[in-house]
């Protein structure tokens, strides 16, 4: 079955722009042209990713992303014509997997939406160990039933988030740049900012890390990246 898609935009021009180029490439697609709508559809038509527009009547695109992560997982795509850094801060901090600045190309959205449903349709074979528990001490993975847990506690992390945490204790103590990571986790070989990064290990790190003044799990390698720490297990007492 084909994907599909909920568009997401109060102009109509560029969600018939969006449509017919997605449909052309194979996807099914739901339209909103409101927020209340938005989450509405989100929530009761099943889509498989959100293309959501930031400025929207009745609720605006971050308000929608809050409402929508409350209940689902869905992979997110903000579409904004704000280029300050704060505006797409904000919407990988509330839950999205990603974000594009208008004016943007049709080959960049489609490249995004392709990249966000091959992520999650991977099955996992196609990971190295999968379905083993990794194992950090009070840190467990859980990769058959994409949890993660602290102690008995389960700790609430987007398809995302997670799949970064997997990758890193994978391949606990090697160092990551952050442009490896986003071909490696977000699957972008020609679109990607690095601060998507950056943003997603800091919303992980809040909900992942015990003690937020002093990191054990995922730690900075200044100038170069990203790492798991392989003796996260050890610090324990």
């Amino acid at each position: 079955m084909s994907a599909r898609i909920l568009i997401v935009d109060d102009e109509h021009n560029i969600v018939d722009i969006l449509r017919e180029n997605l449909v052309r490439e194979g996807y099914e697609t739901i339209e909103a042209y409101d927020g209340e709508e938005a989450v509405h559809k989100a929530l009761n038509d099943n889509p498989d990713l959100v293309l959501l527009d930031t400025m929207l009547p009745r609720l605006n695109g971050f308000d929608v992303c809050r409402r929508v992560r409350q209940e689902s997982s869905v992979p997110i795509v903000m579409l904004t014509a704000k280029s300050e850094e704060i505006d797409k801060v904000l919407g990988l901090e509330l839950g999205a997997d990603d974000y594009i600045t208008k004016p943007f190309s049709v080959r960049e959205v489609l490249a995004r939406v392709k990249a966000q449903l091959r992520r999650v349709s991977l099955s996992e074979a196609d990971y190295q160990g999968a379905g083993k528990d990794l194992v950090f001490g009070d840190l467990v993975i859980d990769q058959e039933a994409y949890q993660v847990r602290f102690k008995d506690r389960i700790i609430e992390l987007t398809l995302r988030e997670f799949e970064l945490v997997r990758f890193l204790a994978q391949y606990a103590g090697q160092v990551f740049t952050r442009e490896v990571l986003l071909d490696k986790v977000w699957d972008y070989e020609y679109f990607g900012d690095v601060r998507t990064v950056d943003v997603t290990v800091r919303r992980t790190r809040e909900k992942l890390e015990p003690d937020q003044s002093h990191y054990r799990y995922i730690l900075t390698k200044r100038g170069v990246g990203y790492y798991f720490n392989k003796d996260a297990g050890k610090l324990e007492e």
